[in-house]
Protein backbone atom coordinates (compact mmCIF):
# COMPACT_ATOMS: atom_id res chain seq x y z
CA UNK A 1 0.00 0.00 0.00
CA UNK A 2 1.02 3.49 -0.10
CA UNK A 3 3.57 4.93 2.25
CA UNK A 4 1.75 7.18 4.93
CA UNK A 5 5.11 9.06 6.02
CA UNK A 6 4.10 12.42 6.45
CA UNK A 7 7.99 13.57 5.60
CA UNK A 8 7.61 12.14 2.37
CA UNK A 9 4.19 13.49 1.40
CA UNK A 10 5.00 16.69 2.24
CA UNK A 11 8.45 16.55 0.17
CA UNK A 12 6.14 15.97 -3.07
CA UNK A 13 4.12 17.92 -1.98
CA UNK A 14 6.45 21.09 -2.13
CA UNK A 15 8.43 19.71 -5.23
CA UNK A 16 5.42 19.38 -7.30
CA UNK A 17 3.71 22.65 -6.16
CA UNK A 18 4.57 24.54 -9.23
CA UNK A 19 3.45 21.90 -12.04
CA UNK A 20 0.12 20.95 -9.87
CA UNK A 21 -1.29 23.96 -11.15
CA UNK A 22 -1.73 22.57 -14.99
CA UNK A 23 -3.69 19.69 -14.34
CA UNK A 24 -5.20 17.08 -12.09
CA UNK A 25 -3.79 14.01 -11.72
CA UNK A 26 -6.49 11.30 -12.60
CA UNK A 27 -9.18 13.79 -13.49
CA UNK A 28 -10.25 14.41 -16.81
CA UNK A 29 -11.18 18.03 -17.33
CA UNK A 30 -15.41 18.74 -17.62
CA UNK A 31 -16.23 19.47 -21.64
CA UNK A 32 -17.05 23.44 -22.17
CA UNK A 33 -20.68 23.74 -21.23
CA UNK A 34 -20.59 21.94 -17.85
CA UNK A 35 -22.29 23.44 -15.63
CA UNK A 36 -20.93 24.56 -11.74
CA UNK A 37 -22.76 23.34 -8.89
CA UNK A 38 -25.56 20.71 -9.07
CA UNK A 39 -25.73 18.46 -11.48
CA UNK A 40 -28.92 16.82 -11.14
CA UNK A 41 -29.37 15.30 -14.48
CA UNK A 42 -25.98 13.08 -14.26
CA UNK A 43 -25.58 9.67 -13.71
CA UNK A 44 -21.84 8.65 -12.00
CA UNK A 45 -21.53 4.85 -13.20
CA UNK A 46 -17.67 3.22 -12.02
CA UNK A 47 -15.96 1.01 -13.72
CA UNK A 48 -13.60 -1.46 -12.56
CA UNK A 49 -10.43 -0.08 -12.31
CA UNK A 50 -8.55 -2.44 -15.45
CA UNK A 51 -11.53 -1.68 -18.11
CA UNK A 52 -11.07 1.52 -19.95
CA UNK A 53 -13.97 3.84 -18.12
CA UNK A 54 -14.95 5.77 -20.78
CA UNK A 55 -15.50 2.54 -23.14
CA UNK A 56 -17.21 0.68 -20.79
CA UNK A 57 -20.11 3.15 -20.42
CA UNK A 58 -20.17 4.32 -23.91
CA UNK A 59 -21.96 1.04 -25.41
CA UNK A 60 -24.87 1.42 -22.78
CA UNK A 61 -25.63 5.60 -22.94
CA UNK A 62 -28.80 6.00 -24.87
CA UNK A 63 -28.95 8.55 -27.68
CA UNK A 64 -30.66 11.35 -26.08
CA UNK A 65 -27.72 11.71 -23.37
CA UNK A 66 -23.40 12.00 -23.30
CA UNK A 67 -20.65 11.45 -21.30
CA UNK A 68 -19.75 14.60 -19.75
CA UNK A 69 -16.45 13.87 -17.33
CA UNK A 70 -14.20 11.22 -16.39
CA UNK A 71 -12.20 10.67 -13.83
CA UNK A 72 -9.87 7.84 -14.37
CA UNK A 73 -8.18 7.72 -10.75
CA UNK A 74 -11.39 6.94 -8.92
CA UNK A 75 -12.66 5.20 -12.13
CA UNK A 76 -15.94 6.80 -13.23
CA UNK A 77 -17.54 8.13 -15.92
CA UNK A 78 -20.28 10.89 -15.49
CA UNK A 79 -23.14 10.82 -18.38
CA UNK A 80 -25.75 13.74 -18.71
CA UNK A 81 -29.18 13.61 -19.80
CA UNK A 82 -31.07 16.31 -21.13
CA UNK A 83 -33.18 17.90 -18.27
CA UNK A 84 -36.30 17.49 -20.07
CA UNK A 85 -35.73 13.58 -19.73
CA UNK A 86 -37.59 11.81 -17.60
CA UNK A 87 -37.26 10.15 -14.07
CA UNK A 88 -37.69 6.87 -15.30
CA UNK A 89 -35.46 7.33 -18.26
CA UNK A 90 -32.50 7.97 -15.72
CA UNK A 91 -33.64 4.83 -13.61
CA UNK A 92 -34.10 2.71 -16.74
CA UNK A 93 -30.35 3.62 -17.59
CA UNK A 94 -28.88 2.76 -13.74
CA UNK A 95 -30.68 -0.69 -13.94
CA UNK A 96 -29.64 -1.57 -17.65
CA UNK A 97 -25.76 -0.36 -16.98
CA UNK A 98 -25.06 -2.20 -13.95
CA UNK A 99 -26.05 -5.52 -15.41
CA UNK A 100 -23.03 -4.86 -17.51
CA UNK A 101 -19.82 -6.71 -16.24
CA UNK A 102 -17.31 -4.28 -16.25
CA UNK A 103 -19.97 -1.75 -14.46
CA UNK A 104 -19.34 -1.45 -10.52
CA UNK A 105 -21.89 1.07 -9.76
CA UNK A 106 -24.44 3.87 -11.42
CA UNK A 107 -25.76 6.58 -8.72
CA UNK A 108 -27.30 10.29 -8.81
CA UNK A 109 -25.09 12.65 -9.07
CA UNK A 110 -25.95 14.43 -5.65
CA UNK A 111 -26.07 17.66 -4.19
CA UNK A 112 -23.28 18.32 -1.32
CA UNK A 113 -24.33 21.71 0.52
CA UNK A 114 -22.32 24.14 3.23
CA UNK A 115 -23.02 22.96 6.67
CA UNK A 116 -23.08 26.38 8.60
CA UNK A 117 -26.45 28.39 10.26
CA UNK A 118 -26.07 32.03 9.75
CA UNK A 119 -25.75 34.67 12.99
CA UNK A 120 -25.85 38.27 13.54
CA UNK A 121 -21.95 39.54 13.52
CA UNK A 122 -20.63 40.21 16.88
CA UNK A 123 -18.09 41.88 18.32
CA UNK A 124 -16.40 39.02 20.92
CA UNK A 125 -13.57 37.24 21.09
CA UNK A 126 -12.66 34.22 20.02
CA UNK A 127 -13.12 31.49 22.21
CA UNK A 128 -12.94 28.00 20.34
CA UNK A 129 -9.28 28.18 20.30
CA UNK A 130 -9.24 28.71 24.11
CA UNK A 131 -11.70 26.22 24.09
CA UNK A 132 -9.51 23.47 22.72
CA UNK A 133 -6.85 24.68 24.99
CA UNK A 134 -4.79 25.82 21.23
CA UNK A 135 -2.99 28.67 23.56
CA UNK A 136 -1.44 25.60 25.98
CA UNK A 137 -0.66 23.77 22.74
CA UNK A 138 0.84 26.92 20.89
CA UNK A 139 3.41 26.87 23.58
CA UNK A 140 5.15 23.91 22.03
CA UNK A 141 4.06 24.64 18.29
CA UNK A 142 2.26 26.96 16.52
CA UNK A 143 1.86 24.14 14.12
CA UNK A 144 4.10 23.54 10.67
CA UNK A 145 4.33 25.21 7.27
CA UNK A 146 5.18 21.44 6.50
CA UNK A 147 1.65 20.40 7.13
CA UNK A 148 -1.04 20.53 4.70
CA UNK A 149 -4.79 21.20 5.49
CA UNK A 150 -7.23 20.81 1.60
CA UNK A 151 -10.07 22.68 2.28
CA UNK A 152 -12.67 21.24 -0.10
CA UNK A 153 -15.77 23.59 -0.11
CA UNK A 154 -16.27 27.37 -1.52
CA UNK A 155 -13.13 28.72 -2.93
CA UNK A 156 -10.71 30.56 -0.31
CA UNK A 157 -9.79 34.30 -0.47
CA UNK A 158 -6.44 33.56 -0.12
CA UNK A 159 -5.31 37.02 -0.29
CA UNK A 160 -7.25 37.63 3.02
CA UNK A 161 -4.30 39.39 5.69
CA UNK A 162 -4.59 36.51 7.70
CA UNK A 163 -4.83 33.78 5.66
CA UNK A 164 -2.27 34.82 2.44
CA UNK A 165 1.06 34.03 4.72
CA UNK A 166 -0.90 30.40 4.83
CA UNK A 167 -0.47 29.60 0.76
CA UNK A 168 2.37 28.67 -1.22
CA UNK A 169 2.39 29.24 -4.86
CA UNK A 170 0.05 26.23 -5.51
CA UNK A 171 -3.30 28.13 -3.94
CA UNK A 172 -5.10 24.78 -5.25
CA UNK A 173 -7.51 24.37 -8.06
CA UNK A 174 -11.13 25.40 -9.03
CA UNK A 175 -13.41 22.26 -9.97
CA UNK A 176 -16.24 24.46 -10.17
CA UNK A 177 -15.14 26.65 -12.91
CA UNK A 178 -12.22 24.29 -13.83
CA UNK A 179 -9.72 26.09 -13.72
CA UNK A 180 -5.93 27.00 -11.46
CA UNK A 181 -7.72 29.88 -9.82
CA UNK A 182 -9.79 28.88 -6.22
CA UNK A 183 -10.55 32.71 -5.60
CA UNK A 184 -14.25 32.76 -4.37
CA UNK A 185 -16.58 34.14 -7.83
CA UNK A 186 -18.70 36.42 -5.71
CA UNK A 187 -17.09 37.54 -3.04
CA UNK A 188 -19.97 39.27 -1.18
CA UNK A 189 -21.78 35.43 -1.56
CA UNK A 190 -19.22 33.27 -0.85
CA UNK A 191 -17.53 33.47 2.44
CA UNK A 192 -17.99 29.87 3.90
CA UNK A 193 -14.40 28.05 2.17
CA UNK A 194 -12.72 31.29 3.53
CA UNK A 195 -14.62 31.36 7.12
CA UNK A 196 -13.50 27.03 7.48
CA UNK A 197 -10.15 28.07 6.60
CA UNK A 198 -9.39 30.71 8.87
CA UNK A 199 -10.71 28.68 11.70
CA UNK A 200 -7.64 25.72 10.83
CA UNK A 201 -5.47 28.41 9.42
CA UNK A 202 -5.54 31.52 9.96
CA UNK A 203 -1.91 32.94 10.61
CA UNK A 204 -1.64 33.06 14.61
CA UNK A 205 0.88 35.67 16.29
CA UNK A 206 0.99 38.25 13.38
CA UNK A 207 -0.43 41.01 15.04
CA UNK A 208 -3.48 40.54 12.87
CA UNK A 209 -7.46 39.84 13.34
CA UNK A 210 -7.69 36.29 14.23
CA UNK A 211 -5.60 33.30 15.43
CA UNK A 212 -6.27 29.61 13.56
CA UNK A 213 -6.00 26.59 15.11
CA UNK A 214 -2.51 26.22 13.65
CA UNK A 215 0.16 27.60 11.31
CA UNK A 216 -0.30 24.60 8.81
CA UNK A 217 -0.28 25.23 4.68
CA UNK A 218 -3.67 25.57 3.28
CA UNK A 219 -4.53 24.15 -0.31
CA UNK A 220 -7.97 25.32 -1.50
CA UNK A 221 -10.10 22.29 -3.17
CA UNK A 222 -12.84 24.87 -4.58
CA UNK A 223 -15.91 22.15 -4.92
CA UNK A 224 -18.84 24.53 -4.08
CA UNK A 225 -20.52 27.43 -6.31
CA UNK A 226 -21.46 30.51 -4.74
CA UNK A 227 -24.82 29.25 -3.39
CA UNK A 228 -22.44 26.93 -1.32
CA UNK A 229 -23.78 23.44 -3.32
CA UNK A 230 -22.04 21.37 -5.54
CA UNK A 231 -22.13 18.06 -7.29
CA UNK A 232 -20.80 14.46 -5.51
CA UNK A 233 -18.14 14.04 -8.67
CA UNK A 234 -16.95 17.77 -8.21
CA UNK A 235 -16.12 16.99 -4.60
CA UNK A 236 -14.96 13.34 -5.37
CA UNK A 237 -12.66 15.09 -7.80
CA UNK A 238 -11.37 17.83 -5.42
CA UNK A 239 -10.94 14.53 -2.27
CA UNK A 240 -8.69 12.88 -4.67
CA UNK A 241 -7.06 15.68 -6.18
CA UNK A 242 -5.78 17.12 -2.54
CA UNK A 243 -4.74 13.66 -1.60
CA UNK A 244 -2.62 13.42 -4.89
CA UNK A 245 -0.95 16.98 -4.15
CA UNK A 246 0.47 15.43 -0.83
CA UNK A 247 -2.49 17.01 1.64
CA UNK A 248 -2.12 15.54 4.99
CA UNK A 249 -5.70 16.66 5.79
CA UNK A 250 -8.88 17.02 4.56
CA UNK A 251 -11.49 19.09 5.81
CA UNK A 252 -15.44 18.48 4.70
CA UNK A 253 -17.56 20.85 6.31
CA UNK A 254 -20.16 19.93 3.92
CA UNK A 255 -22.65 17.01 3.10
CA UNK A 256 -26.80 16.56 2.19
CA UNK A 257 -25.76 13.97 -0.65
CA UNK A 258 -26.56 10.60 1.37
CA UNK A 259 -24.59 7.64 0.75
CA UNK A 260 -22.79 7.55 -2.63
CA UNK A 261 -20.08 5.01 -4.01
CA UNK A 262 -18.54 7.42 -5.53
CA UNK A 263 -17.73 10.04 -2.62
CA UNK A 264 -17.11 6.85 -0.80
CA UNK A 265 -14.42 5.74 -3.60
CA UNK A 266 -12.85 9.12 -3.02
CA UNK A 267 -12.56 9.15 0.56
CA UNK A 268 -11.08 5.38 0.76
CA UNK A 269 -8.58 7.16 -1.67
CA UNK A 270 -7.66 9.52 0.09
CA UNK A 271 -7.11 7.85 3.66
CA UNK A 272 -5.50 4.91 1.44
CA UNK A 273 -2.85 7.16 0.11
CA UNK A 274 -1.77 8.98 3.59
CA UNK A 275 -4.81 12.01 3.86
CA UNK A 276 -6.91 12.39 7.18
CA UNK A 277 -10.69 13.04 5.94
CA UNK A 278 -12.23 15.02 8.28
CA UNK A 279 -16.26 15.80 7.99
CA UNK A 280 -18.92 17.53 9.30
CA UNK A 281 -21.77 15.43 11.59
CA UNK A 282 -24.38 17.75 10.04
CA UNK A 283 -26.57 20.69 10.85
CA UNK A 284 -30.56 18.71 10.85
CA UNK A 285 -30.76 17.78 14.27
CA UNK A 286 -31.01 14.11 13.23
CA UNK A 287 -30.03 11.30 15.36
CA UNK A 288 -27.88 9.73 12.58
CA UNK A 289 -24.33 11.23 11.37
CA UNK A 290 -24.67 12.47 7.59
CA UNK A 291 -22.44 11.60 4.56
CA UNK A 292 -19.65 12.18 4.18
CA UNK A 293 -18.65 12.31 7.59
CA UNK A 294 -20.71 8.96 8.66
CA UNK A 295 -18.40 7.16 5.87
CA UNK A 296 -15.96 4.45 8.44
CA UNK A 297 -12.93 6.18 6.66
CA UNK A 298 -13.80 10.10 7.88
CA UNK A 299 -13.42 11.55 11.44
CA UNK A 300 -16.56 12.80 12.18
CA UNK A 301 -17.45 15.92 14.64
CA UNK A 302 -20.13 17.78 16.17
CA UNK A 303 -20.68 21.01 17.05
CA UNK A 304 -20.60 22.62 20.79
CA UNK A 305 -22.36 25.54 21.80
CA UNK A 306 -19.97 27.58 24.05
CA UNK A 307 -20.90 25.98 26.98
CA UNK A 308 -20.11 22.74 25.81
CA UNK A 309 -23.49 21.36 25.60
CA UNK A 310 -24.39 19.76 22.04
CA UNK A 311 -25.93 22.85 19.96
CA UNK A 312 -29.42 22.43 18.99
CA UNK A 313 -28.34 22.13 15.24
CA UNK A 314 -25.81 19.36 15.51
CA UNK A 315 -26.41 16.07 14.19
CA UNK A 316 -25.33 12.93 16.55
CA UNK A 317 -25.14 9.32 16.58
CA UNK A 318 -23.00 6.09 17.01
CA UNK A 319 -20.43 7.26 14.73
CA UNK A 320 -19.61 10.48 15.65
CA UNK A 321 -15.66 10.45 16.57
CA UNK A 322 -15.34 13.92 18.29
CA UNK A 323 -17.19 17.33 19.28
CA UNK A 324 -15.84 20.79 18.76
CA UNK A 325 -16.74 24.57 19.49
CA UNK A 326 -19.31 25.58 16.50
CA UNK A 327 -21.38 27.95 17.53
CA UNK A 328 -21.07 31.66 17.33
CA UNK A 329 -17.40 31.10 15.78
CA UNK A 330 -15.66 34.06 14.60
CA UNK A 331 -13.12 33.78 11.41
CA UNK A 332 -12.17 34.97 8.42
CA UNK A 333 -14.46 36.35 5.90
CA UNK A 334 -14.91 37.78 2.22
CA UNK A 335 -15.92 41.48 2.46
CA UNK A 336 -14.50 44.39 3.92
CA UNK A 337 -15.91 42.95 7.65
CA UNK A 338 -13.05 40.68 7.36
CA UNK A 339 -14.05 38.50 10.63
CA UNK A 340 -17.18 37.55 11.34
CA UNK A 341 -19.02 34.85 14.00
CA UNK A 342 -21.13 32.18 12.35
CA UNK A 343 -22.43 28.39 13.67
CA UNK A 344 -22.71 24.92 12.63
CA UNK A 345 -20.98 21.74 12.43
CA UNK A 346 -18.72 23.53 9.18
CA UNK A 347 -17.43 25.63 11.90
CA UNK A 348 -16.60 22.80 14.69
CA UNK A 349 -15.18 20.73 11.72
CA UNK A 350 -11.83 23.15 10.95
CA UNK A 351 -11.20 23.09 14.54
CA UNK A 352 -10.38 19.61 14.76
CA UNK A 353 -8.79 20.06 11.49
CA UNK A 354 -6.34 22.63 12.83
CA UNK A 355 -5.93 20.29 15.89
CA UNK A 356 -5.33 17.29 13.59
CA UNK A 357 -2.46 19.64 11.77
CA UNK A 358 -1.02 20.58 15.30
CA UNK A 359 -0.83 17.02 16.08
CA UNK A 360 1.26 16.41 12.84
CA UNK A 361 3.43 19.03 13.40
CA UNK A 362 4.93 16.70 16.51
CA UNK A 363 4.31 13.23 15.07
CA UNK A 364 4.14 11.37 11.86
CA UNK A 365 1.07 9.57 11.96
CA UNK A 366 -1.25 7.64 9.49
CA UNK A 367 -4.94 8.67 9.30
CA UNK A 368 -5.87 5.57 11.65
CA UNK A 369 -3.71 6.55 14.02
CA UNK A 370 -4.22 9.80 13.64
CA UNK A 371 -8.15 9.14 14.39
CA UNK A 372 -6.94 7.37 17.53
CA UNK A 373 -4.76 10.38 18.82
CA UNK A 374 -7.29 12.36 18.86
CA UNK A 375 -9.67 10.34 20.25
CA UNK A 376 -6.99 9.42 23.29
CA UNK A 377 -6.75 12.59 23.88
CA UNK A 378 -10.27 14.31 23.72
CA UNK A 379 -12.02 15.31 26.98
CA UNK A 380 -15.19 14.08 28.28
CA UNK A 381 -17.42 17.42 28.49
CA UNK A 382 -20.18 15.08 30.03
CA UNK A 383 -22.12 14.43 27.20
CA UNK A 384 -22.91 10.76 25.93
CA UNK A 385 -21.09 9.24 23.09
CA UNK A 386 -23.78 9.53 20.64
CA UNK A 387 -23.22 13.38 21.36
CA UNK A 388 -19.61 13.60 22.06
CA UNK A 389 -17.98 10.97 20.48
CA UNK A 390 -14.75 10.24 22.03
CA UNK A 391 -15.11 13.50 23.73
CA UNK A 392 -14.14 17.71 22.89
CA UNK A 393 -10.77 17.55 20.63
CA UNK A 394 -8.12 18.66 23.03
CA UNK A 395 -4.98 20.77 21.33
CA UNK A 396 -2.72 20.74 24.49
CA UNK A 397 -3.55 17.18 24.84
CA UNK A 398 -3.14 15.98 21.01
CA UNK A 399 0.45 17.89 21.18
CA UNK A 400 2.09 16.97 24.61
CA UNK A 401 0.61 13.38 24.68
CA UNK A 402 2.84 10.55 22.92
CA UNK A 403 0.69 8.70 20.72
CA UNK A 404 -0.60 5.30 21.46
CA UNK A 405 -1.76 2.69 19.57
CA UNK A 406 -5.68 1.41 20.88
CA UNK A 407 -5.62 -0.15 23.88
CA UNK A 408 -2.47 -0.98 25.95
CA UNK A 409 0.01 -1.05 22.31
CA UNK A 410 -0.42 -4.67 22.04
CA UNK A 411 -0.70 -5.63 18.77
CA UNK A 412 -0.56 -9.02 16.04
CA UNK A 413 0.04 -8.86 12.70
CA UNK A 414 -1.30 -12.02 10.58
CA UNK A 415 -0.48 -11.84 6.67
CA UNK A 416 -2.40 -14.15 4.53
CA UNK A 417 -1.63 -14.98 1.12
CA UNK A 418 -4.18 -16.52 -1.84
CA UNK A 419 -4.74 -16.02 -5.22
CA UNK A 420 -8.40 -15.69 -7.02
CA UNK A 421 -8.89 -17.16 -10.65
CA UNK A 422 -11.60 -15.48 -12.45
CA UNK A 423 -14.82 -13.46 -11.92
CA UNK A 424 -16.62 -14.07 -8.82
CA UNK A 425 -14.26 -15.85 -7.83
CA UNK A 426 -13.46 -15.82 -3.81
CA UNK A 427 -11.88 -17.17 -0.81
CA UNK A 428 -13.76 -17.09 2.33
CA UNK A 429 -12.54 -17.42 5.91
CA UNK A 430 -12.22 -17.04 9.29
CA UNK A 431 -9.80 -15.07 11.84
CA UNK A 432 -9.59 -16.27 15.67
CA UNK A 433 -9.64 -13.50 17.89
CA UNK A 434 -5.41 -13.23 19.49
CA UNK A 435 -7.07 -11.06 22.38
CA UNK A 436 -10.18 -11.52 24.20
CA UNK A 437 -11.26 -8.41 23.63
CA UNK A 438 -9.73 -6.22 21.47
CA UNK A 439 -9.94 -2.64 20.63
CA UNK A 440 -9.90 -2.79 16.71
CA UNK A 441 -8.82 -4.70 14.15
CA UNK A 442 -7.76 -3.48 10.34
CA UNK A 443 -7.89 -5.78 7.13
CA UNK A 444 -5.63 -4.83 4.67
CA UNK A 445 -6.23 -6.25 0.95
CA UNK A 446 -3.64 -5.90 -1.45
CA UNK A 447 -4.33 -7.07 -5.22
CA UNK A 448 -3.18 -7.19 -8.39
CA UNK A 449 -3.62 -3.61 -10.36
CA UNK A 450 -5.24 -5.71 -13.74
CA UNK A 451 -7.92 -7.02 -11.24
CA UNK A 452 -10.84 -5.92 -9.23
CA UNK A 453 -11.04 -7.79 -5.57
CA UNK A 454 -13.16 -6.85 -2.80
CA UNK A 455 -12.84 -7.24 0.51
CA UNK A 456 -16.41 -8.27 3.23
CA UNK A 457 -15.86 -8.83 6.62
CA UNK A 458 -19.22 -10.04 9.39
CA UNK A 459 -18.61 -10.17 13.06
CA UNK A 460 -20.29 -12.29 15.83
CA UNK A 461 -20.76 -14.93 13.45
CA UNK A 462 -18.17 -17.46 12.77
CA UNK A 463 -18.51 -17.95 9.14
CA UNK A 464 -17.22 -16.08 6.08
CA UNK A 465 -20.13 -13.05 5.01
CA UNK A 466 -21.26 -13.40 1.27
CA UNK A 467 -21.00 -10.21 -1.19
CA UNK A 468 -24.81 -10.04 -0.21
CA UNK A 469 -24.96 -10.58 3.48
CA UNK A 470 -21.93 -8.78 5.19
CA UNK A 471 -20.99 -6.16 7.76
CA UNK A 472 -18.01 -4.27 6.81
CA UNK A 473 -17.27 -3.52 2.55
CA UNK A 474 -14.29 -2.17 1.39
CA UNK A 475 -15.38 -1.87 -2.31
CA UNK A 476 -13.44 0.72 -4.35
CA UNK A 477 -13.05 -0.09 -8.05
CA UNK A 478 -9.86 -1.42 -7.84
CA UNK A 479 -7.72 -4.08 -5.13
CA UNK A 480 -6.69 -1.89 -2.59
CA UNK A 481 -9.00 -2.07 -0.14
CA UNK A 482 -8.86 -1.36 3.70
CA UNK A 483 -11.53 -2.73 6.60
CA UNK A 484 -11.14 -0.55 9.92
CA UNK A 485 -13.16 -1.75 12.69
CA UNK A 486 -13.25 -0.80 16.20
CA UNK A 487 -14.21 -2.40 19.03
CA UNK A 488 -14.90 -5.28 16.79
CA UNK A 489 -17.37 -8.30 18.27
CA UNK A 490 -15.19 -11.30 19.39
CA UNK A 491 -17.48 -13.43 20.81
CA UNK A 492 -16.79 -15.76 17.39
CA UNK A 493 -13.79 -15.44 15.16
CA UNK A 494 -13.87 -12.73 12.45
CA UNK A 495 -15.37 -13.91 9.40
CA UNK A 496 -13.51 -12.48 6.14
CA UNK A 497 -14.08 -12.47 2.20
CA UNK A 498 -11.72 -11.75 -0.31
CA UNK A 499 -13.90 -11.88 -4.14
CA UNK A 500 -12.89 -10.93 -7.44
CA UNK A 501 -15.36 -8.48 -8.86
CA UNK A 502 -13.75 -8.97 -12.28
CA UNK A 503 -9.84 -10.26 -12.99
CA UNK A 504 -7.49 -12.82 -11.55
CA UNK A 505 -4.40 -12.89 -9.86
CA UNK A 506 -2.74 -13.16 -6.45
CA UNK A 507 -3.37 -11.03 -3.44
CA UNK A 508 -2.03 -10.49 0.34
CA UNK A 509 -4.51 -10.10 3.13
CA UNK A 510 -2.52 -8.66 6.47
CA UNK A 511 -5.40 -8.41 9.73
CA UNK A 512 -3.25 -6.56 12.42
CA UNK A 513 -5.41 -7.10 15.58
CA UNK A 514 -4.88 -3.95 18.59
CA UNK A 515 -5.12 -4.98 22.52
Amino acid sequence: MPSNNPLRRRSFLKSTAALSLLGMSGVVSAKPGRNPGPKKDEILVGVSKNRDTKKAVAQHVPGNAEIVHENKELSYAAVKFPSHASTRARENFISAVTKGDDIKYAERNTTHSTLYTANDPKLGSQYAPQQVNANDAWDTTLGSSDVTVAVVDQGVKYDHPDLSARFGSNTGYDFVDDDSDPMPDVLSDEFHGTHVAGIAAGTTDNNEGVGGISNSTLLSGRALSESGRGSTSDIADAIQWAADQGADVVNLSLGGGGYTQTMKNAVSYATTNGTAVIAAAGNDSSGSVSYPAAYSEAIAVSALDPDETLASYSNYGSKLDLAAPGTNVLSCWTTSTQYKEISGTSMATPVVSGVAALALSEYSLSPADLRQHLKNTAVNVGLPSNKQGAGRVDAANAVNTSPSPPGNGDSKETTRSGSLSSRSDSDGSTYSWAYSSPSQVVLELSGPSSADFDLYASEGTGTPPTTRSFDHRSWTTNSQEQIVIDNPDSSAALGILVDSYSGSGDYTLTITEKK
